[in-house]
C-alpha cells in the first residue's frame, strides 16, 4: 500500500512539475506579411572561369563477376533417351 502510495505520490509531482516546461506562444501583436511573389535576376551576375581537361586518360576494365552455378549443367541425357525408348515400344 505505501509503495502504490509513493508511485501516485511522486507520478503528481512529475505532472506538477512538467506543466511549467510546455511550450509557451508568444504575441508581440505583430504579424509577418510575406509577399506573394519573389523575383531573382541574374542578370548582372557574370561567372568567369578556365575549362580544365584532363591530360591523360585511365581506364580500367572490371573483370566480370564469378559466381557460383545454380544450374548444373548435364553433358549427356542418355539415360532419359534410353527410357524414353523404352517407354514408346
Amino acid at each position: 500500500m505505501k509503495r502504490v502510495l509513493g508511485l501516485v505520490t511522486a507520478s503528481i509531482l512529475l505532472a506538477a512539475l512538467a506543466s511549467p516546461a510546455m511550450a509557451q506562444e508568444e504575441d508581440d501583436g505583430q504579424k509577418v506579411i510575406y509577399k506573394q511573389k519573389t523575383e531573382i535576376d541574374f542578370e548582372d551576375v557574370s561567372v568567369e572561369g578556365e575549362l580544365k581537361k584532363p591530360h591523360g586518360q585511365f581506364m580500367v576494365e572490371k573483370r566480370q563477376a564469378a559466381f557460383n552455378p545454380l544450374i548444373k549443367m548435364r553433358a549427356d541425357f542418355n539415360p532419359e533417351m534410353f527410357d524414353s525408348v523404352n517407354q514408346v515400344k
